[in-house]
């Protein structure tokens, strides 16, 4: 995604080494601290560097205007979710992190369907709820996208229990009484 920075990255991390190589071979504090070009070189890694980590910064706020819950997380959280957005299974695991009340997503599994699974048929609550989707939610394209395609099929399925909820609410003392008729869907 940043492929400059990315080259830039890469030459200096290659330099650093080759100078710590270099440490190796001669460890004397003297020498190292005082080898000709050392200060000027270790300067410009660290401007450099900060090149990177200003255009990382700006990639990352990116991505959190897309999906404004990546606000909640900590941006090396956010950068395992981004390089890890072909594998729903890893992103499951920053879920509670990005909403209040969600803890993971349930799978679909079995025979003939490719690991990682990429389709959800429900999603499990903090409090071990569990709670079908409407449908079958496929985890397709950039993270961010996904994830809010998720949060509008998250709200769609609890509308839909909710607008069930209300029309068997008007019927508690003829087919069930309200704290037998609370046990039937989630909090």
């Amino acid at each position: 995604q940043l492929p400059d920075d990315t080259r830039r990255f890469e030459q200096i991390d290659a330099t650093f080494k080759e100078m710590m190589r270099e440490a190796r071979e001669e460890p004397g504090v003297i020498a190292a601290c005082t080898y000709e070009g050392r200060e000027e070189l270790l300067n410009n890694f660290f401007a450099e560097i900060e090149l990177c980590e200003k255009a990382l910064n700006e990639y990352l706020e990116q991505k959190k205007k897309i999906f404004a819950r990546f606000y909640f997380v900590s941006n090396q959280a956010l950068l395992d979710i981004l390089s890890n957005g072909n594998n729903p299974e890893k992103v499951d695991e920053y879920l509670g992190d990005c909403f209040d009340g969600l803890k993971s997503l349930d799978f679909v599994r079995g025979p003939g369907i490719p690991t990682p699974s990429k389709s959800a048929k429900g999603m499990w609550s903090k409090e071990g709820e569990y709670v079908p989707f409407s449908g079958v939610f496929t985890c397709t394209g950039a993270v961010e996208n996904y994830l809010c395609d998720l949060e509008k099929m998250m709200q769609v399925t609890l509308r839909d229990v909710l607008e069930t909820a209300k029309t068997t609410a008007d019927n508690w003392d003829i087919d069930k009484k309200r704290h037998d008729w609370l046990e039937d869907y989630c909090a």
